[in-house]
């Protein structure tokens, strides 16, 4: 079964101007998914959509095998969700914001330690929001979406401001949260993070997605071409000497740039050397799924 589906969808603030264009996707129960686009390709509308929050002009969202509309606000019961950025009283304390949440879902406070246990913010418990850090905001939110045990989590763009700390903190959580079997999608347009994270990807470029599938299904769509990095000691000489290459990367000391196959990379050694330019370094480039990204969208 699917947690999320959502079929032929179409959205629009304004008439005749689509944010989303027919799109459709599927979200396994139990997987964790990767909701990947640049900023402004249409994820956080989605997100809304699925939530609930706007209407679509066409198409239809179901959670958990049952039309969103039918079951409307009840389906939210099984959903926590944190869009954009976690809605705190600065003022209070951590414990006091979970208890104002948790009156919404008729929790008991005996629910709060454990979750604040979960988020790691048990010693923060009686610290003031607002002496927090984005990190410590940003899993003070989770815990408020968590706190009436749902089984499926909404996250947008989860990991916006974090240090790297604070980007291992809130990976290890989703992780551990999945190993309970819930249903993780987030969005992100940081994409190396993503990829430690999910096993399910969603690609969405100009209001399309442009690719749905696992991370060892679209690592099969990279390009069987070789981006390689040169060090030279001239690059704007080595550049002139191979002028219908394009040139993804360049600098005063490396560039960088698409072979079909070895034989042209050996040929384009022998060229740097017979025109008296030093090469010091000659190393591919994994194709990772930035790389990935990049050839779905552009495609």
């Amino acid at each position: 079964m699917n947690a999320v589906e959502l079929n032929n969808i179409n959205f629009a603030y304004r008439k005749n101007e689509l944010i989303l264009d027919n799109i459709s996707m599927e979200v396994p129960k139990g997987s964790i998914y990767g909701f990947l686009g640049a900023n402004g390709a249409g994820k956080s509308t989605t997100l809304r959509l699925i939530l609930g929050l706007m209407k679509p002009q066409q198409g239809k969202i179901s959670m958990f095998g049952n039309s969103i509309y039918d079951s409307y606000p009840k389906h939210l019961s099984s959903v926590g969700s944190m869009i954009e950025s976690a809605s705190l009283y600065e003022h209070l304390s951590a414990t006091d914001n979970l208890k104002i949440a948790g009156k919404y879902f008729g929790l008991d406070k005996d629910k709060i330690e454990p979750i604040l246990e979960l988020v790691k913010l048990q010693d923060a418990k009686k610290k003031k929001v607002k002496d927090f850090s984005t990190g410590m905001k940003q899993r003070l939110g989770l815990a408020i979406a968590l706190q009436h045990d749902p089984e499926l989590l909404i996250l947008d763009e989860p990991t916006n401001g974090l240090d790297p700390n604070g980007i291992i903190e809130l990976r290890e959580i989703l992780h551990q949260l999945s190993e309970q079997k819930k249903t993780i999608l987030l969005s992100s347009h940081i994409l190396s993070e993503v990829e430690k994270i999910v096993n399910r990807v969603g690609i969405i470029n100009n209001g399309s997605i442009a690719f749905e599938g696992s991370l060892s299904e679209l690592q099969s769509k990279k390009s069987k071409n070789l981006r390689v990095k040169f060090k030279v000691s001239n690059v704007n000489k080595a550049l002139t000497l191979f002028p219908s290459q394009e040139i993804l990367k360049s600098d005063a000391l490396e560039y960088e740039l698409i072979v079909q196959n070895q034989e042209e990379l050996a040929g384009m050694i022998k060229d740097l050397v017979h025109n008296d330019i030093e090469v010091y370094e000659v190393s591919p480039i994994a194709s990772d799924l930035e790389n990935m990204f990049l050839s779905v969208v552009n495609k």
